[in-house]
């Protein structure tokens, strides 16, 4: 089985994106720096670097800045996941032009599939019963996104969080009137007093 932790393996940066996709509010540099400096270091990011053609030990590191994300558009690094096995990472940021800024962590799907065979059978978006089977991986790293949501809340605070897979911009806090209804594909994150609550995603 493939190294879910090598950047220079393709196949780990194929498939698109399982996110944390977090709706921070109007356009903020500072905003939008703190809640990427929160995002890498409640989850633990191990190294920030630049080039996922190279391996984190040929390249020279980053700073985990805005700086840094605007001039190379992504920033990478290396997690830890709940099963124990470490996979590449990364950030990216979208800044709508009449819209918030959105703050993305993400785990790709392909190196998920390296750390975890089970997440070779799922395909985003299929109502079969194919997707409701892939909870049997996706709760426990649903749940460990939710738990760096609720981390970069408290440093940063923000309007909307979701998890799954490419889901950034899928709603806006706007939308929701209220509690948002069961949705196999995407989990939440809303705001409450002060405080986040999350909504898992549900088969």
């Amino acid at each position: 089985m493939a190294d879910s932790s090598k950047f220079t393996i393709t196949d780990n940066w194929a498939g698109g994106f399982y996110e944390l996709a977090l709706e921070l509010g109007d356009r903020s540099d500072e905003r939008l720096e703190r809640a990427l400096r929160s995002a890498w270091a409640v989850a633990g990011v191990e190294g920030c670097f630049a080039d996922r053609s190279a391996e984190p030990d040929a390249q020279h590191p980053v700073a985990c800045t805005l700086a840094s994300l605007n001039e190379h558009g992504h920033l990478h690094g290396i997690v830890q996941l709940p099963n124990g096995a470490k996979t590449v990472c990364g950030v990216v940021a979208i800044r709508e032009d009449d819209g918030p800024d959105w703050l993305d962590f993400y785990l790709p799907l392909g190196a998920l599939g390296h750390a975890d065979p089970r997440v070779n059978t799922y395909l985003p978006g299929d109502p079969s019963d194919t997707a409701a089977g892939s909870f049997a991986w996706r709760r426990p790293i649903d749940d460990w996104l939710a738990e760096v949501g609720a981390g970069v809340y408290t440093a940063v605070g923000y309007q909307l969080g979701l998890i799954g897979w490419e889901v950034s911009g899928d709603t806006y806090a706007a939308d929701l009137t209220g509690d948002p209804a069961p949705c196999q594909g995407m989990g939440y994150l809303v705001p409450r007093h002060g405080k986040v609550r999350y909504f898992p995603a549900a088969p």
